[in-house]
């Protein structure tokens, strides 16, 4: 049993730290910014809360955090009453935030300055993912500290990977989104396409699952999207911030990313469709409008 702190309790953070305390069985204490919902979250299981990050911080052995952005990790981290005021020496802050590469460097950086290891660890997976433990976490960070979280990590995952330095499971997260953008979109034409040329979809489907067209988001999406319906995960508003992420490294290290660049158009039309809050699949309805 280790002494663990979570930081930020949303959809995603809410159940993780739930499984770090159930599963794992370690002593949780929370922070969230609406201090009600850690103390649900201590009410359900068990766990202690916290006023500040820096409070839940203090003398932990290892530290996670699931928060919006860049910017409110940074808040949660360095700001004031953030959780390197307090991080002890030698304890590993795991982030399971989605953001940049280089503001994981730059908390790489100022843990180590501390004494203390940091370790970008980006989720997919989905809400269902972090609610049934099964989600896959991309690392980046040094090998040693790496060592010490994964058994502590994996018992909110199925897949838990070190895929290179500090950055490199950002980057690898960043892959991930751009590789589902290209597939969602590419689905929601075949479905388009298979409607107006007056074919069964579910027929369709069955069939073309089977072969080379297959993928996750075919087998989990295809009937949702083919009914018209959009509240099934991930939501247009954090894709468009994760690929607002994976353009701007893009940017930086020349990489071309044509469809990506275009599907994330698609998906600002499906905002001004007042789909913010739909699901990825949701390019559906920009064909059907």
């Amino acid at each position: 049993m280790a002494k663990v702190a979570f930081i930020g309790l949303g959809v995603m953070g809410y159940p993780m730290a739930g499984h770090l305390k159930v599963r794992g069985g370690h002593e949780l204490t929370v922070y969230n910014r609406t201090a009600e919902k850690a103390q649900k979250w201590a009410t359900e299981f068990g766990g202690h809360t916290a006023a500040t990050p820096a409070d839940a911080a203090d003398g932990q052995d290892f530290v996670f955090s699931c928060v919006g952005n860049d910017d409110d990790l940074r808040s949660v981290t360095i700001g004031k009453d953030g959780a390197f005021e307090t991080i002890k020496p030698g304890a590993v802050f795991i982030d399971n935030t989605t953001a940049s590469a280089e503001v994981a460097r730059e908390l790489y950086a100022a843990a180590r300055a501390k004494n203390a290891h940091f370790i970008d660890a980006p989720v997919s997976g989905g809400q269902a993912g972090a609610e049934n433990g099964v989600l896959t976490v991309m690392c980046g960070g040094d090998e040693d500290a790496f060592d010490r979280a994964k058994p502590v990590i994996a018992v909110y995952a199925r897949m838990v990977g070190l895929m290179g330095p500090v950055g490199a499971g950002q980057l690898t997260k960043m892959i991930n989104q751009i590789c589902i953008a290209g597939l969602v979109q590419g689905l929601a034409e075949g479905i388009h396409f298979g409607k107006k040329a007056g074919l069964d979809i579910e027929k369709v489907i069955d069939v073309i699952s089977k072969g080379a067209a297959g993928s996750w988001q075919m087998e989990n999406r295809h009937k949702t999207m083919n009914a018209g319906k959009y509240d099934f995960g991930f939501a247009v508003d954090w894709m468009r911030k994760d690929l607002d992420i994976v353009l701007a490294e893009a940017r930086r290290n020349g990489a071309k990313l044509p469809v990506t660049a275009l599907v994330d158009q698609f998906y600002a039309d499906i905002q001004a469709l007042g789909g913010n809050r739909w699901d990825t699949s949701s390019l559906l309805a920009r064909l059907e409008k």
